[in-house]
Parts: C-alpha cells; structure tokens; sequence
C-alpha cells in the first residue's frame, strides 16, 4: 500500500511562494509547442532539495508544475498541442503528445532540472493506446477520451455484471475490444497503454505499466487489486497492461533524457492518474469528508469517503486513492445555464446586490435541456426556470440557491448511498470566483465552504510525484 498524500503544511496560504514572471531562453526546437506561459518562485531551493515534477496533459495542451517537498510552487508552465501535425480534421496525436512532452522537460529552468528527484503525468481518462510491445510502435491513431464504440457495447455487456464502469461505449474496454474485433495482426504483441502510461513509458521504458485510476475503465478491480475473472478470460486480455498503485515508483528515468537535458541520473518515474483524480488531489483533501466541487458549465462533485460507492443509475462510481474512496457524480445543472441567462458583467453586478444570507423562496432546477442523472435519475426531467420574477436579482438569487440545493442534495444521496458525510468543501471552476455564491452554498450546505488553493490538474500530478520519493526512500532505506 503506498502512502498517503503528504498533508498540507501548518499556515498552508502563508506558505505559497510569491509569483513573478520569468524570463527564460526558449528550446530551439522543430514545430515548437504554442506560447509557452513560465512562473517561477522568488526564492530559490538549497541546492541539496528534493523537487518533485508534475505534468497535466488535457484535451487541448499540456501543464507542468515543479514543487519542493513542502508542495510549494517554484515553477510552472503551459504548452499547446502544436498544429504542424494536423491535417485537415486529422491530428497526429502520437507525434503532438510526445513533441509537447520533450517540450515541456526544456522548459524546466536548467537550474532545478539536477534537483528533480521524481515525476509524474495525468492524462485523459480513457483515452486509449494500442502499442506493439515488440518495436513500441502505436498501431494505429489513439482512441480519444470522449470517442465511442458502439460497435463493441454489446460484446462488453455480455460479458461485464450489469451496470459495470465498462458497460459505456466510450469505455477504455470498448476500445480495446473495438481493435481487437477490427484487427486480425498484431495481436500476439498488442499492449493496452492509456495516454499517461504511454507518456510515462517514454521516460522510464518499461512498457505495459499502468495505475489503478486509468485501469477502472477497462475493468481492472481496485479493490481486489486484479482484473476479474470474467474479464481475463477474454482472448485480449493479453494485452492488458500491469496496475500498481498511483503515485508508485516504476524505474529511472532513461538515462539518455538525463545526459541530454541534465536531469539527475537518480530521478524516478512515477504512475500517473487521470486529468479529473490530480485535480482533486491538487485541492489536497486527503481526510474523508473533505470534498471537491467544480461548478463549471455543470456541477460535479467529488468526495473523500472510507467507503466504495457505485450506483450506475446516477452516474455514481469510486476511484481507489489508497485506502479511500473518491466518490463521483456529475449533475447537469451549472454555470452553462447562468451563460445562457446573463453575461459575465451582470453575473458580477447582480450577484453584488444578493444577501446570502437570506434564502431565496424560488425553487428551480436549472437544465440546459431535458435529462438528470444525479442526483436525480430522470433522463426525462425539464428544466424548471419559472415564475421569473420582474427582479433580475432576485431572479439570480433564486437560481444559484436552486444549484446549491441540487449540491446539498447531491452530497445526501451519497451519504444516503453509505458514504462518508461531507464536512468541508473546497471548491474548483469559475463558479468559485463568486463570493456571494460560495456564502450561500456554505448556509445551504451547512458545511464550511472555500475556494480550493490549487486547481490545476499538475499541481496534482506533483504531488503524486512526492508520493513516489517517499515511497522509493523507503523501499531503499
């Protein structure tokens, strides 16, 4: 069992680092990624600190950030996806990810590099690789996070117990199943890899390595900590990688990586996570209770509890964080209705005028179009945005309090469900700019609410990183 996240250190606000902008030489490289954005602590480490590096890749460019072991920031940046590898609607994202990746470990300030003792990346969950473990080769295009295959749901179901995680088209499962039906070569040698351990695999090159947060979506069980029966007697599962513990040592990092851009030869490479577990981890929630609420375009919620809750009728399932739960549901309701109601200034003048104290006697339930799924499973469910009152105030107040009581419901169903009650919330998204909001979610929900610290998806991915030094000190003490 790897150990917990470190917990954040006393006084955690005083701690962050004061930021400034940095200039530095750019890597003169072939297709370089977009504009790169670089910030950088004020305070350098001493030169015998232990720096641990994190890399986010999303669905249109990567991240990384570089942290001391007390989780401060001392540099961070951003990349694109670069365009010279597009043709038409076709992308090359093989040759796009492994480009920004090389990138990304240029960018790193050449005086912290000799410093970076472990790394780690999240990735897209359930964008799928199929690689030939003989030669490396991808064979074939990446199947992406959010493509379905239809085609393999119904050999999935008949194999997989009733609302299982894999019983979706878009499935890590259904992807591999999709190639292998479409495939009559290379199948002795085919290899499962999801987006972080492919990118992983270029640093360390041991391949057909994977967590226990990407593997859920091909079937892998957490819990007993093996793929089940009705799965590995599958003709593919051959071609499923190994699963060990997120934030787990793998090996060093190659040694040609370390001579060429002067990272040190003890530096270990991590098992990553996906893009929305290091968000979480980012916000450093690490007791059951604590949650994570992104009010985004929807509502999304993620909370820390003992226990494992997966309930297909509402979209409800549980990521392993070692001996925890991580808790997930996804609520249709969010941001994308007040953008569809209000431009941001009169979201910002509005809410100004709006006591939060005060609760509001409208009851709505703010939809886009028809469809719940949690916390209420009624995919014929309409919007409810009326009586308008002439108050655009008042109008506003009564849709924000609406959200907040779909959250507060929302964390009900799961304790209802047999999770840990919430007790803190921290909240991620553009809704947590909104002061007014969070007050009167903090009296709807009953619980102390506030904005999460950190956000990116790398910051967690760092703190994986850091999980990883303390394991291999361990292991080798």
């Amino acid at each position: 069992m790897v150990a917990s996240l470190p917990p954040p250190p006393h006084h955690h606000r005083s701690l962050l680092p004061i930021q400034h902008e940095r200039r530095m030489r750019r890597p003169r490289m072939p297709g370089a990624c977009g504009r790169i954005g670089m910030v950088s602590d004020s305070i350098h480490p001493p030169a015998t600190e232990r720096l641990c590096l994190g890399m986010d890749f999303g669905t249109s460019g990567a991240r990384y950030a570089l942290i001391d072991p007390l989780g401060r920031i001392l540099s961070q940046g951003k990349r694109d996806y670069p365009t010279l590898y597009s043709t038409g609607e076709t992308m090359d994202w093989v040759s796009s990810w492994k480009e920004t990746l090389f990138t990304l470990l240029h960018d790193v300030p050449l005086e912290f590099r000799p410093l970076i003792s472990s790394i780690s990346i999240d990735g897209t969950s359930a964008t799928t690789m199929i690689i030939d473990g003989n030669s490396g080769e991808a064979l074939g295009r990446p199947y992406l996070y959010n493509e379905s295959c239809p085609d393999a749901l119904p050999v999935v179901k008949s194999i997989a117990p009733e609302n299982h995680t894999v019983c979706s088209g878009s499935s890590t499962l259904c992807k591999l199943v999709s190639w292998w039906n479409e495939n009559d070569s290379s199948k002795d040698s085919a290899v499962l890899m999801h987006q972080a351990d492919w990118l992983l695999w270029l640093l360390h090159g041991k391949l057909g390595v994977s967590d226990y947060n990407n593997a859920l979506k091909v079937g892998y069980d957490p819990e007993l900590e093996e793929y089940p029966p009705w799965l590995k007697s599958q003709s593919y599962s051959r071609a499923l990688p190994s699963v060990i513990a997120p934030g787990a040592p793998i090996g060093q990092l190659k040694q040609d990586i370390t001579l060429r851009l002067g990272f040190s030869k003890d530096c270990v490479v991590c098992t990553g996570t996906t893009d929305s577990i290091a968000a979480f981890l980012a916000a450093r929630a690490s007791h059951p209770g604590k949650a994570v609420t992104s009010l985004g375009s929807t509502l999304a919620i993620k909370l820390l509890s003992t226990k494992r809750i997966d309930d297909a009728r509402y979209g409800v399932y549980s990521h392993r964080l070692d001996d925890k739960w991580l808790v997930g549901g996804a609520s249709n309701t969010g941001g994308a209705v007040l953008r569809e109601t209000f431009t941001d200034e009169q979201l910002d003048e509005l809410s100004e005028q709006i006591n939060p104290m005060e609760a509001s006697s409208l009851d709505y339930y703010p939809l886009r179009g028809i469809g719940e799924r949690f916390p209420v499973a009624d995919p014929e469910m309409k919007p409810r945005l009326h009586p308008r009152p002439a108050s655009d105030v008042e109008y506003l107040h009564g849709i924000l309090e609406s959200i907040a009581r779909i959250e507060a419901k929302a964390y009900r169903l799961l304790q209802e469900m047999g999770a840990t009650p919430v007790e803190e919330v921290f909240t991620a998204g553009g809704g947590s700019k909104n002061e007014k909001w969070m007050k009167m979610r903090e009296r709807v929900l009953g619980v102390p609410v506030s904005r999460a610290a950190h956000t990116e998806a790398a910051y967690g991915a760092a703190l994986l990183a850091l999980k990883g030094i303390d394991q291999n000190i361990r292991e080798h003490a």
